[in-house]
Formats: C-alpha cells, sequence, structure tokens
C-alpha cells in the first residue's frame, strides 16, 4: 500500500500549519489509536502528505509491509528504471527521511535508485513501540542491522552500491557495512565517527591484564557535575524518562524548538568552531557546546531557546525554511520523540547487553570502501576525543575519503547538499559501485 505521491500532493499551507499546531500543543497525536497502549498505531492514510509539498519532484513517498517486523515509509528517486545500483540513506536524530530530499536526485541523476527510510522510531515507519518502558531490545545497533538489510532485500536487492549513515544513523549504517559487507559494499559515514567494536579481552587466562575500559558516560557526568559551571553530557540526558516532553512540550513551542536547535547546530551559529579535544575528561568536554555538553540543570528545549535566530536569520536561511521546519515539528509532534531516543539508552557500550553483543565482532574492521564526510563547523567529529584517528587507522581498512565540508555544521546534507552529492557521486563513481 502506497502514500500518495510526493509528486502529486499538494496541501494549503493553512491547512498544514492548523494541524501542526494542533499536534504541538499539548502533545497532542493526530489520528493515533490509543486503544492498545504502546504500539504506534497512525492511521497513516488519514495524514496529509509527508512534507507539505516541499519534497522536490522526482521523489515519490510510499511504504513498504513486513520489513523486520516494520511497515516501513520511505522516500526513494531513481525507482522509474528497473535495474539500477541502489544507495541506502539512514536519517540520524531529530530527522527523518526526510532530511535527504536535497540530495536525493542529483544521486538518482547519476544512475542510482536512492532510498531513505524513515528508520524505526521515527516518522510514518509504524511497528515500533512507543512507550519509554519497552522493551528496548528492537532498537539495539544488530536489529537496526537487521532493519537495514530486510528493507534491502524487500526492495528485490541483494546487495546496495553503498549505504550512508548520518548522526545516529552512522553507527547503523557502520555496523551493517561491517558485519554484512556482502549487502553493503561501500560506505559514507556522515558526522559521527565509528571507532569500531569494543575490544574482547584477550590471553587474560595466560595473565594478561584485561583492556582498560575507556570513562563511561556515567563517569563522565559525575565529573561534568563537578565543575565550577557543573555540566552534563547529553547522551545521557537523551536516556530519560523526562527527555520527551522537555522536547515535545518545549516552553517555546515545537517549531520554535526545531528552529533553535537546528540553527545551533549549523554553520550558521559562528560559535561552532570545532577542534580535537585532547582526552575524555571534564576539562575538555566543557569545551563542547551546551548541545552535546549540557547545562546542568537545563533540559534541551531550555539549552537551545537562547540560541533562536532573529527573523533576519531565518529569512536568510535558504537551507532549512519554515515550511521545512513545520515537516519536522508535524511528524515529531504525532509520534513524540520517545522511539528515536531508544537507540540513546541501547546502543553505548556502557550498556551491559549491547557490549556483549558488539564485543562478538571484536577484531573486526570495516573491509568495504569508505569514506567520512562532515561539516567543518561540526562538533559531532571530535565530541568523542580519538574517534577520527580510530576510525582512519583500524576500524575502517579502506578509507578513502575524509572530507570536512565548508559553510556546513551538523546537518552537512542539508546545509550544503550541492557539495556533498557531489562527494557522494565521486566516491561511487571511483569505486565502480554498479552492484544490484
Amino acid at each position: 500500500m502506497s502514500d500518495q505521491s510526493a509528486t502529486t500532493s499538494t496541501l494549503s499551507r493553512r491547512g498544514f500549519l492548523a494541524t501542526a499546531s494542533a499536534v504541538a500543543m499539548g502533545g497532542m497525536t493526530l489520528a493515533q489509536d490509543r486503544t492498545q497502549p504502546g504500539s504506534v498505531r497512525t492511521d497513516i492514510a488519514s495524514l496529509p502528505p509527508y512534507g507539505n509539498a516541499t519534497i522536490p519532484p522526482g521523489i515519490r513517498s510510499r511504504r513498504v509491509a513486513n520489513v523486520n517486523g516494520l511497515t516501513v515509509h520511505m522516500l526513494e528517486a531513481g525507482y522509474e528504471t528497473p535495474g539500477r545500483p541502489a544507495v541506502l540513506l539512514l536519517h540520524g536524530f531529530p530527522e527523518l527521511a526526510y532530511s535527504w530530499r536535497k540530495v536525493m536526485l542529483p544521486l538518482a541523476s547519476a544512475g542510482y535508485h536512492v532510498i531513505a527510510p524513515d528508520q524505526r522510531g521515527y516518522g510514518r515507519t509504524t511497528g515500533w513501540d512507543d512507550t519509554y518502558d519497552a522493551d528496548p531490545d528492537p532498537f539495539r545497533i544488530l536489529n537496526m542491522v537487521r532493519d537495514a538489510m530486510a528493507l534491502v532485500y524487500a526492495l528485490g536487492y541483494r546487495s546496495v552500491a553503498m549505504v550512508v549513515g548520518h548522526d545516529a544513523g552512522a553507527p547503523v549504517a557502520s555496523w551493517s557495512a561491517l558485519i554484512r559487507p556482502d549487502v553493503f559494499r561501500s560506505i559514507t559515514i556522515m558526522s559521527s565517527p565509528f571507532e569500531g567494536p569494543p575490544a574482547m579481552p584477550f590471553d587474560t587466562a595466560n595473565g594478561a591484564a584485561p583492556p582498560r575500559p575507556a570513562p563511561t558516560d556515567d563517569e563522565i557526568d559525575a565529573e561534568l557535575a563537578k565543575l565550577n559551571a557543573p555540566r552534563k553530557y547529553y547522551q545521557n540526558y537523551q536516556r530519560t524518562r523526562g527527555a520527551n516532553d522537555n522536547m515535545l512540550h518545549a516552553p517555546q513551542g515545537l517549531h520554535a524548538f526545531f528552529r533553535a536547535y537546528y540553527h545551533y547546530k549549523s554553520a550558521d551559529w559562528k560559535g561552532n568552531n570545532p577542534h580535537p579535544l585532547k582526552a575524555r575528561i571534564a576539562e575538555e568536554m566543557a569545551k563542547i557546546p551546551t548541545y552535546y555538553v549540557m547545562d546542568k540543570d537545563k533540559g534541551m528545549a531550555e539549552t537551545v531557546a537562547p540560541f533562536m535566530p532573529s527573523p533576519a536569520e531565518i529569512a536568510a536561511c535558504k537551507w532549512l525554511t519554515d515550511a521545512e521546519v513545520d515537516v519536522y515539528a508535524s511528524e515529531f509532534g504525532r509520534t513524540q520523540f520517545t522511539g528515536a531516543l531508544q537507540g540513546y539508552r541501547v546502543r553505548r557500550g556502557s550498556d551491559p547487553k549491547s557490549l556483549a553483543e558488539m564485543r562478538t565482532f571484536s577484531g573486526r574492521a570495516i573491509d568495504v570502501p569508505s569514506m567520512f564526510v562532515g561539516g567543518k563547523s561540526d562538533w559531532g567529529t571530535y565530541q568523542t576525543p580519538g574517534a577520527v584517528d580510530r576510525m582512519r587507522t583500524t576500524a575502517c581498512t579502506q578509507m578513502v575519503g575524509f572530507h570536512l565540508v565548508e559553510g556546513a555544521g551538523h546537518w552537512v546534507q542539508q546545509e550544503q547538499p550541492e557539495q556533498v552529492s557531489k562527494l557522494l557521486i565521486q566516491f561511487l563513481r571511483e569505486q565502480g559501485r554498479t552492484d544490484r
């Protein structure tokens, strides 16, 4: 069953904004059946067309059932010509398939079938549990890899020419390429360097000391709290029960929250001047802006509020218009943030079950051609000290490109889509990726 194609969608801005406003007020959910709590049961057919008519013609919206327990909503381009090699695009937080809208058509014009799903916990993909107390296992990294692989197979592909992961999508893409290099034949990692699997204790039976673990997020948090200006690590905040409500019911309103959040982490905010940190210690981590290392007593809504751009700055922001912000506010106003946040609870090495699962692949690296793309003004590249070096020297054995794009912060594929598209196409052509 398919959504109405984005190419034929029509929706008045007035009507859409009324819907988005209703959604944002009081945490209401649009057309959502709560007779069975814990399951996102939005009647997708009752929703306005995806993207509020802001998706470029040539990109269509549709849903694919029976994908690792999900009905996956995705955007695709280059679908008109059968037999094309595929490219899979995995978005981050708080993003959607929609976040790839500006690079999909250039990739399609280069000869690829471009696939961008709303990942588990996001957008119009259904079949996931939307409560904080739900079993978080489906959001663990190995199941997210299964999500990606199941979608590729459902679409009739044995492999994709490239998987691209941005932000929270980067570890999903990275682990996909590490575990199934036969399916994910090359990878572009965006904004979140991949460090490789955690080490399995080695030779301990003969007296070798187990590897010294890196400081956990809890240990870092404890040290950050002792600073003269107490701070906290954002990933610990994202795991808390209150994070969803804080963002969903932001005092400034959901639209304004997204506008400030996206601005603060972009190249438009001139305070973003990232650089490598010496070590993962509180004094060094405190150099990172508060969207990553937050003030101790503030939620994310309060953190970003002072960085709301002026009306003149908003008018000048061509990479993210108000109509485009409305798309994010409407979709997250309906689904809330809880599903999207579940990944923060289970994908870090400090989570015992995740650590055990990931150690299964100790000593493995990504052996397919790899590229990293980030924004030159993006602290995401350096938020984990040493991660870039580990990615380039051990975690990826064929790292053939490392690019920091001028004029881009964290939202690199939205801020500078032309430059990103060129890098992706050049990388694909250099690798001769025409797999099906």
